[in-house]
């Protein structure tokens, strides 16, 4: 009876509201990588991410929080869920204001909710040890007021994520795999990526994040009152029809701030639980190739007659073009997507970002 009662207050909310421009040209401001069948499985980003929490959440506490833009494509993508539980951002702020939107809203209708949150672009291959993973953590975040993050074992010097610096000497009382976070570490240069993965105490930050609702909304209060107040301001309103009249007005007010600034480096109880369930960002396309199983040369392709001569350790990425012939490559990612070319060396993929930024600007 506990366990069921319990299950109740599990509420998932998922962040569907990045454009995802390191992953351009598939990914576009108005068809985000969220919302791509990327791995070519036959399923989006988004899909697979519902999916992986269908046995930890009971399904009417599902939410997505996305932008005004795309909150048609995830109801057209979900179609199982509640429409009302997918809530749309007037303006893009960042994480913050986008959580303790959420986290009001949800407080409204259950005070004991114990939520999790996930971004909607990210890939698990071992569902079974995640949903142990979240399980655990879960249990956890709802018997304490900690923050819970999972922090995933690193297995390469990678420079796209950031990192978690944990106190492995220092276990909670209630689970011996969840230990206290002494600093979260920005995204490093590959020799202090090196440095990190050298150590045992380090891991790549996943960017999901487990806590109860009044942990939460309470930290907000401590750490970000310009924040906290906007949102409690909002409490009579919360699913209600003026909901939206109201978020329109004070929701871009809020500072465009991330959690892991205006709360996670600055809370006390803080925990993360090491975790290994076959994790990736798919934040580039780097991170995509090693999803996938390549040729004999390296090579790693998304598409229907790709020719690859004299070519190795290439990811090819052209699931709409008819025939694409690629000599001579070494290293290199070739992506298109309606019309937009992208050709570059792997080893410079965080750059594209920049270089995107400036053609458009040019353009202006």
């Amino acid at each position: 009876m506990e366990t069921m009662k319990k299950d109740r207050n599990r509420h998932l909310v998922i962040m569907a509201g990045g454009v995802g421009s390191r992953f351009w040209p598939a990914s576009s401001p108005e068809y985000p990588k969220q919302f791509l069948d990327v791995l070519g499985c036959g399923k989006t980003l988004l899909q697979l991410t519902y999916q992986r929490f269908v046995n930890v959440v009971p399904l009417e506490n599902i939410w997505v929080v996305t932008s005004e833009r795309y909150k048609n494509i995830v109801i057209e993508q979900l179609p199982e869920m509640q429409p009302d539980h997918v809530v749309a951002e007037p303006c893009a702020r960042g994480t913050a204001p986008c959580i303790a939107y959420i986290s009001w809203k949800i407080k409204k209708i259950n005070p004991k909710a114990n939520l999790v949150i996930t971004p909607s672009d990210h890939i698990v291959t071992d569902v079974l040890a995640f949903e142990g993973v979240v399980n655990n953590a879960m249990e956890f975040s709802a018997e304490t007021d900690s923050v819970v993050t999972l922090g995933i074992k690193p297995t390469r010097p990678e420079t796209g994520y950031g990192y978690i610096e944990a106190d492995l000497s220092s276990s909670s009382s209630r689970l011996k795999n969840i230990f206290r976070v002494d600093s979260f570490k920005e995204k490093p240069n590959k020799v202090l990526a090196e440095k990190y993965i050298s150590q045992k105490n380090y891991f790549w930050n996943s960017g999901i994040f487990i806590w109860s609702v009044s942990t939460i909304v309470n930290a907000f209060r401590v750490y970000s009152p310009r924040i906290s107040e906007i949102f409690e301001g909002l409490l009579p309103f919360y699913n209600t029809p003026e909901e939206k009249q109201y978020i329109e007005e004070y929701f871009p007010k809020c500072p465009n701030v991330s959690v892991d600034t205006e709360i996670m480096e600055k809370a006390e109880e803080i925990f993360v639980c090491p975790s290994d369930f076959g994790w990736s960002d798919l934040g580039t396309w780097s991170s995509l190739a090693l999803q996938m199983k390549p040729d004999q040369y390296g090579n790693a392709c998304v598409g229907q007659q790709i020719g690859l001569f004299e070519s190795h350790n290439c990811m090819v990425h052209t699931p709409n073009m008819k025939k694409v012939l690629i000599l001579g490559l070494d290293g290199y990612v070739v992506a298109e997507n309606n019309g937009e070319l992208l050709i570059c060396k792997l080893s410079e993929e965080q750059r594209i970002k920049t270089f995107l930024a400036t053609m458009d600007e040019s353009e202006k």
